[in-house]
């Protein structure tokens, strides 16, 4: 592992620390994962009305009971993990900051699913495993970028 003190600004020292192989690949396989949660909100935004026409019965009725908040929230998480991921791929450490930025709206939006929305009542709790994987892989995201901080793969 290469460290380096380099002047920042000619301000202060930061100490750089190479980052292993595999936190290049946690940034990548983080992009790839944030890009399809962005595509998802692209596609429910375009939705056209014959798209939404196809949808069962109580897909649409949560799609028109949704609050607006929850769909900010949905928007906020997706774009939020996608900074952060960018945001690791160049070594900043405010990936940390966007990813918690990206798990508080996940939190958001997934709580008005949990406990609001129906869903799990309509569906079935066997439908719940993507929300949770979508917290918990919120929740890795910003620890992980919390401790690349600490241990200065970013800065």
């Amino acid at each position: 592992m290469g460290i380096q003190l380099k002047e920042d600004n000619g301000m202060k020292s930061v100490l750089k620390i190479k980052p292993p192989v595999w936190f290049w690949l946690i940034a990548v396989a983080a992009l790839v994962w944030n890009g399809m949660g962005l595509m998802a909100f692209i596609d429910q935004m375009q939705m056209t009305t014959d798209d939404f026409a196809k949808l069962p019965k109580f897909d649409q009725q949560m799609y028109n009971t949704t609050p607006i908040w929850v769909t900010i929230a949905f928007g906020a998480a997706v774009i939020f993990g996608v900074l952060g991921s960018l945001a690791m791929l160049v070594r900043k450490d405010w990936a940390s900051n966007f990813f918690l930025i990206s798990l508080l709206a996940v939190l958001v939006q997934m709580t008005h699913m949990f406990f609001f929305s129906g869903f799990f009542q309509e569906k079935g709790w066997d439908m719940a495993m993507m929300p949770v994987a979508i917290v918990v892989v919120a929740v890795l995201l910003w620890s992980y970028a919390v401790t690349a901080v600490a241990r200065h793969w970013i800065y």
